[in-house]
């Protein structure tokens, strides 16, 4: 898919998206129930509870905010070859810069708005789904210094195991993989590699402290 027409996908969606929301018919107010009033202890807890998922909310727009960015990313790299090899370069620059510059200012607005929109999603989730005592009890749990502690060593938990992972599932997945290629190519008629090995392979744990590139 070209550049433009990946935009254009993009822009098709959202707009079909938009009239399907302006389509269809809100609700008869008399059919929603009255908002139940939130003593102040409980709202307190409740945004206790709020605060502590900032990180898992920002994670989450951060990543719906950047998917059509990366997609016009991909679209872009199908299309450098129909560049001039002369202006490549200031072209792959160019869009480089724009990208980052989409990424930075995105996160800027992500993190003043995640927390907002969080408080407007999850609140009245979470107070109709526990009780003052409940969340009384999972905030114990939440803020307790062996759990802090515990979801700091995620990114060594998530490098410990694909490390292993891997390492466990090659000597499986690997003749797997050369019999789908071989299938695969037999059937475009494309000669295989010629040192008959397997092109794809599980993907490599990462190594420790590595941080993705956008």
């Amino acid at each position: 898919m070209t550049l433009k027409k990946n935009i254009l996908a993009i822009a098709l969606l959202a707009t079909a998206a938009a009239a399907h929301a302006q389509s269809t018919p809100a609700a008869p107010a008399a059919a929603s129930a009255p908002a139940a009033v939130i003593s102040p202890a409980k709202r307190d807890l409740l945004q206790r509870l709020i605060t502590l998922q900032q990180p898992a909310l920002e994670g989450m727009a951060r990543n719906l905010a950047e998917q059509p960015a990366l997609q016009m990313l991909g679209a872009a790299r199908q299309a450098m070859p129909g560049v001039p090899e002369a202006k490549r370069e200031a072209v792959v620059a160019k869009i480089d810069g724009e990208a980052r510059k989409y990424f930075e200012e995105a996160n800027t607005v992500i993190k003043e708005r995640a927390g907002k929109v969080g408080q407007t999603a999850l609140l009245p989730l979470f107070d109709e789904k526990f009780s003052e005592d409940e969340l009384r009890q999972l905030l114990v749990a939440l803020e307790a210094p062996a759990y802090k502690k515990f979801q700091l060593l995620a990114p060594d938990m998530g490098n410990a195991f694909g490390q292993k992972i891997v390492a466990d599932l090659r000597p499986v997945l690997d003749p797997k993989l050369k019999a789908l290629e071989q299938t695969i190519t037999s059937t475009l008629g494309v000669t295989p590699a010629a040192d008959g090995q397997s092109g794809a392979k599980p993907a490599k744990a990462p190594a420790s402290g590595a941080k993705a590139k956008k």
